[in-house]
């Protein structure tokens, strides 16, 4: 018992060695099983199993992995390295340097003399013009272009420059004004960043000075992420190592000025004139070639004068090549390049070219008894031959209320409608029934009819006129009265553009198939098919004779591969010689500051599109054909666009956008110049109110680059379009630059809504829609729907004021409304140049 008690249960764990069998589960692993799945398939003619197709996709092994690398690092810095070197050596070009004040209270000539100082450079007190600098200590040529603290005088400097110096005050601050200054700046496009402070140790004490560095860094990191550090000018180390970084840091550039050949003018020098009555001359434009080499086939855009073919290009040498050709016994001729036969002529439109007439179009056209439908007129076959079908009315009806009885609603036991109730379902909508009186012929609706026309502005009062109750309102209040009406019914437009987008309602007295004549029906916006031949009468005259770009990708790698084989390199210093410049520019157009030279088809015009986003702090939409100011790249100008949505469609065919709301993408469709490549553009609109483009206004656009007193323009000529001072208007968004295509269809959508008199299942009687019975008939073919998402048709006109039966794919609610689209294609306007 004792040693019973003693003995404890031991626990063995499972023996690590036991082996458990597989068990046979093959399921679909079997020989008959595979042999099942094989069946019908091929073998694969790889012969290593998981092989790529072709040499892109094979996977590469780690030796050809670094030597892929180490090919890309090289092709890099070759790159880089070509770039840089146009500023090599004693004679190399200039790097310009844009000076940008962001106040009125900062000069930026001081600033040049203060970092000049600090790498021991002459100063010779330039206060007006472009500051050349030799920087001995680096080995590079700098040359300084102030600007002020003006818009388009600081985004004309900005893109030429291949380094930004912001120069900030101590205590600056940044308002509505500034904002815009530095979006703009950024939307343009900018190179290599920095900034400086001016008066730092005078306004801010010691100890909170590397805090206030970095408060002020942040302020101005939101507009541009790369700026890493602020030097102050009370620094000599720090202004020394700006300059040091600026000599030998490489640049980032702009690519859509990159992608052409572009100049900084030094000199314009205007040549004889053969006659006194002569009204072109040539002008030769000196300066250093930069960007791509530069074709004298292609033409050149000098901003505010316009486009013009080059007559001939001369190399100038420079101080240190004749010095060497001093040396030399026999001096090396000077390069020279002439245009050749391809040189591009300055036609916008292509050539007017005579239509010849086939015997078929001359033949007068159908006329046609119902809509367009997709591409097609329905119900125009003349079926007055077919005899109506009979119908089963209860005795003693009417002709006229035999029009209101269907095939499939009257039966034996329902023909007749009972006042008092619907035995048959029938819900009677809008009981009040105003003053609706068919039989007697009356007016449809009660009072005043809605209509799509906004109320006369010119008899605002003739209610209060007609009862003499008040007097004639003076002209100043009438017209501050007018201007409010106008703003209360623009802002009343947008808002109901954004709850009830594209209804309209007729007017009793007028025919909807008139009034309508040029809209179509469509099934489907997306896929339809959209009738050309249609647009025929109503197509612009000069819409044909736009440039074609039917395959856009191929176009455009053929032109930039072109752009690469200019004659003139880079860096090289030449004077340009401009044919057929007008001479009334020497007197009203300001001292040109730039010359781009325009790729090939770029002076031709074609259907521009461009994907706007607007900003989300407006508090104003902006209405389509409004009057905006757009800067594409080297070009500004001055459009009316046609708004519609963004995105691809099997027809290509877009919804037209009334209003473009603030923080919302669309499509902005105008003609006007091509330009090639995805290029940044920035999007304008006046303050004041527009002026009229033929009103005389005699202000000319304002000086670009500061020059001598013998290169300062007159204002006194008037411009081919009025400008407006910089101040006068407001960044309203940002665009980009899409492939022109003129087969894009803008349709402009309406929306005509009715009201379910009557429900009996499926079947809906629907009035205020249209006001005729030949409106009905003209629109049968129209698919209908309603708001809840009901399809249905028109089944038959009822009487002679607009009423119909249609049929729909399920009930239709008493609250739901009943509506059918139609569309016309709206065609973009013309630009202008804006100088």
């Amino acid at each position: 018992m004792a040693h019973a008690t003693t003995t404890t249960s031991v626990h063995h764990h499972r023996s690590t060695t036991k082996v458990d069998h597989k068990p046979f589960k093959s399921r679909f692993a079997s020989k008959s099983a595979l042999k099942d799945q094989a069946k019908g398939k091929v073998e694969s003619q790889r012969s290593e199993r998981g092989q790529r197709k072709t040499p892109h996709q094979q996977v590469m092994s780690k030796l050809a992995r670094r030597n892929q690398a180490k090919q890309l690092r090289m092709h890099h810095r070759d790159k880089k390295e070509g770039e840089e070197l146009i500023f090599q050596g004693v004679d190399g070009a200039a790097k310009h340097i844009a000076v940008v004040p962001l106040s009125n209270d900062v000069d930026p000539y001081s600033a040049i003399k203060t970092l000049n100082e600090s790498v021991d450079v002459s100063d010779s007190s330039v206060s007006s013009g472009t500051v050349p600098v030799r920087v001995d200590r680096f080995r590079r040529n700098l040359l300084y272009l102030p600007a002020k603290f003006d818009l388009f005088n600081a985004l004309e400097i900005c893109k030429l420059a291949d380094w930004v110096i912001f120069v900030l005050d101590a205590e600056q601050k940044y308002g509505e004004e500034e904002d815009l200054f530095l979006r703009s700046l950024e939307g343009q496009g900018i190179t290599n960043v920095t900034a400086v402070v001016h008066n730092l140790d005078q306004k801010v004490p010691a100890p909170k000075r590397m805090r206030h560095l970095t408060e002020l860094n942040i302020a101005l990191g939101r507009y541009f992420p790369a700026l890493d550090k602020l030097s102050s000018l009370d620094s000599k180390s720090d202004c020394s190592n700006l300059v040091r970084r600026i000599c030998t840091a490489s640049t980032r550039g702009i690519r859509w000025r990159d992608d052409r050949s572009w100049m900084l003018v030094e000199q314009a020098n205007w040549g004889p004139q053969v006659d006194e009555t002569a009204a072109t001359t040539n002008v030769t434009l000196l300066g250093t070639i930069r960007g791509k080499a530069l074709n004298p086939d292609r033409l050149v855009h000098v901003p505010g004068w316009g486009d013009f073919q080059i007559s001939s290009i001369r190399q100038v040498p420079r101080s240190g090549q004749k010095r060497k050709a001093e040396e030399m016994d026999a001096d090396e001729p000077i390069k020279e390049w002439k245009p050749t036969a391809d040189q591009d002529d300055l036609a916008e439109l292509a050539p007017e070219e005579a239509e010849m007439q086939d015997a078929a179009s001359t033949v007068a056209a159908t006329e046609h008894k119902g809509v367009l439908l997709d591409d097609h007129h329905y119900f125009s076959d003349d079926n007055s031959h077919i005899p109506p079908r009979p119908k089963k009315l209860p005795p003693g009806t009417s002709n006229y209320q035999a029009a209101w009885f269907l095939d499939d609603v009257s039966d034996s036991e329902s023909d007749m409608m009972s006042e008092d109730g619907d035995r048959d379902g029938d819900v009677a909508m809008d009981a009040e029934q105003d003053s609706l009186n068919i039989e007697d012929g009356g007016s449809v609706t009660g009072g005043k009819a809605p209509s799509e026309y906004p109320q006369s502005e010119m008899n605002l009062d003739n209610d209060d006129d007609e009862e003499g109750n008040d007097a004639p309102l003076e002209a100043e209040e009438e017209a501050r009265q007018l201007a409010e009406f106008r703003a209360s019914r623009r802002k009343k437009e947008a808002e109901e553009d954004l709850e009830f987008p594209d209804e309209i309602e007729l007017h009793p007295d007028v025919l909807a198939r008139e009034r309508l004549a040029k809209y179509r029906g469509l099934k489907s916006l997306r896929t339809s098919e959209w009738n050309h031949a249609e647009d025929a009468p109503y197509e612009p005259a000069e819409y044909k004779r736009l440039l074609q770009v039917p395959e856009y990708r191929k176009a455009y790698s053929s032109v930039m591969k072109e752009s690469l084989a200019g004659a003139v390199l880079a860096g090289t210093r030449v004077e340009i010689e401009l044919r057929d410049v007008p001479v009334s520019l020497r007197s009203s157009a300001p001292h040109p500051s730039s010359m781009f030279s325009l790729l090939r088809h770029e002076h031709k015009h074609a259907v521009i599109n461009l994907n706007v986003t607007l900003r989300s702090d407006l508090e104003e939409p902006i209405k389509s054909k409004d009057e905006l100011v757009v800067q594409i790249g080297h070009r500004r100008l001055l459009i009316n666009p046609v708004f519609s949505a963004a995105g691809q469609t099997p027809n290509d065919v877009h919804k037209f956008d009334r209003f473009l709301h603030p923080g919302r993408t669309a499509i902005a469709t105008f003609t006007g110049p091509l330009t090639w490549g995805s290029v940044p553009v920035l999007v304008f609109q006046r303050r004041a109110p527009c002026q009229p483009l033929d009103s005389g206004d005699t202000t000319a656009a304002p000086a670009l680059i500061d020059s001598n007193a013998t290169t300062s323009t007159s204002t006194s000529a008037p411009t081919s379009t009025p400008s407006s001072p910089p101040s006068s208007l407001r960044l309203i968004g940002t665009a980009t630059t899409l492939p022109p295509s003129s087969s894009r269809v803008v349709a402009k959508r309406l929306i005509l809504t009715g009201h379910p008199y009557k429900i009996h299942k499926k079947v809906v009687t629907v009035r205020y829609m249209f006001f005729d019975r030949g409106d009905v008939q003209w629109f049968a073919a129209l698919p209908l729907f309603t708001r809840r998402g009901r399809q249905g048709f028109i089944k038959e006109p009822l009487g002679t004021h607009g009423y119909f039966k249609a049929t729909f794919d399920g009930r239709v609610g008493p609250l739901d409304a009943v509506a059918v689209a139609l569309y016309k294609r709206v065609w973009p306007r013309g630009a202008r140049v804006w100088e």
